[in-house]
C-alpha cells in the first residue's frame, strides 16, 4: 500500500484516484473546485484543502490537471504543492502537456524528488474500468518505482528518457485526430457519389481504416472536442510553424465542432 496524492479529480483525475483506492492504496485527493471531490470522500479518500496539504507525506503524487497553466498552479502557486513534496517522493505528470513544459517543469522541482511524464491513452471509460494505456517517461529506476501503481490504471509502457511519454502522446493524438477528421471527408466524397451510408461503411470498416471507424462510432468514449483542440495546438507548439496542413485541417474543424461532444461528432451519425 502506497501513500498517494491525486491533484485533480476531473473526468480524469476522479477515476484514477479511484481505480487506485480500489488497488488499496491510500489516496488524498485536491481539486481547485472542492465540491468534485465529494464522491472520493465517500469512496474512502482524504480530501485536502491545498495542493501542499495534500502531498504532505505522499510517496507518489499524481497530476492529473487540464493543462500547463493549472499543473503551474497547482504546483508553484499559492500553497502549491512543490515545496512540500518529500524528499524521495515521485511526481507523476499525468496532464497533457507539451514536452517543453515538462522539462521546464522538472528544472524547478526540488532536485530529491522525482520526475515521471506519464499521459494516458484512452478516455473516461478507460480510465474507470483500469484500460488506460500509460504512457512513461522518465529515468528507468523511478519509473520502475511507480510502474506497480500505475497498474492500477492499464498498460504501463516505458517510452523512453523524461518527456517520451508526452511526446509519443502528441503522436498518438495527431494520427487519431487526423485519422477521424479524414474520415469525415472521405464520408462526404461517398454521400456525394451516391454511396449508401451502410455501404460505404462497411466497405472502408473491411480495409486499414477499421480500426479508425471503430472509434468513430464508439458510444462510449469521451474525448471532448476542446480537449482534442488543445492537443493539436500543442502539436502545433512542438511543430514550430513546420508545414503540417492536416493538423491544420483537423485542428479547424474541431474547432467548428460542438466543444463539449466527443470527437466522433465530427463522422455524420448517418454513417456511424
Amino acid at each position: 500500500m502506497t501513500e498517494i496524492a491525486v491533484l485533480g479529480a476531473g473526468r480524469m483525475g476522479a477515476p484514477v484516484a479511484l481505480r487506485l483506492l480500489d488497488a488499496g492504496h491510500r489516496v488524498t485527493v485536491w481539486n481547485r473546485t472542492a465540491a468534485r471531490t465529494a464522491p472520493l470522500r465517500r469512496a474512502g479518500a482524504r480530501v485536502a484543502g491545498s495542493p501542499a496539504d495534500a502531498v504532505t507525506g505522499a510517496g507518489v503524487v499524481v497530476t492529473m490537471l487540464a493543462d500547463a497553466t493549472a499543473v503551474d498552479a497547482a504546483l508553484f502557486g499559492p500553497r502549491g504543492a512543490a515545496d512540500a513534496l518529500a524528499a524521495g517522493a515521485c511526481l507523476v505528470q499525468m496532464s497533457t502537456i507539451g514536452p517543453a513544459a515538462v522539462h521546464a517543469l522538472a528544472r524547478r522541482l526540488p532536485a530529491s524528488v522525482d520526475l515521471v511524464d506519464a499521459p494516458v491513452g484512452g478516455s473516461v471509460p478507460a480510465a474507470r474500468a483500469g484500460r488506460l494505456r500509460v504512457l512513461a517517461g522518465g529515468p528507468a529506476p523511478a519509473v520502475a518505482r511507480v510502474t506497480p501503481v500505475l497498474a492500477a490504471l492499464g498498460t504501463v509502457r516505458h517510452c523512453g528518457p523524461l518527456g517520451s511519454g508526452t511526446a509519443l502522446k502528441l503522436v498518438l493524438n495527431t494520427a487519431l485526430l487526423v485519422a477521424v477528421a479524414g474520415l469525415a471527408d472521405t464520408l462526404a466524397v461517398a454521400r456525394a457519389v451516391g454511396v449508401a451510408p451502410r455501404t460505404a461503411w462497411e466497405a472502408l470498416g473491411d480495409g486499414p481504416l477499421g480500426g479508425v471507424l471503430g472509434r468513430a462510432e464508439a458510444r462510449d468514449a469521451d474525448f471532448p472536442a476542446a480537449l482534442a483542440g488543445k492537443d493539436l495546438d500543442l502539436v502545433r507548439d512542438v511543430l514550430d510553424g513546420a508545414p503540417a496542413p492536416l493538423v491544420a485541417a483537423a485542428r479547424a474543424a474541431l474547432a467548428a465542432a460542438n466543444p463539449t461532444a466527443d470527437i466522433a461528432t465530427l463522422v455524420s451519425r448517418e454513417y456511424a
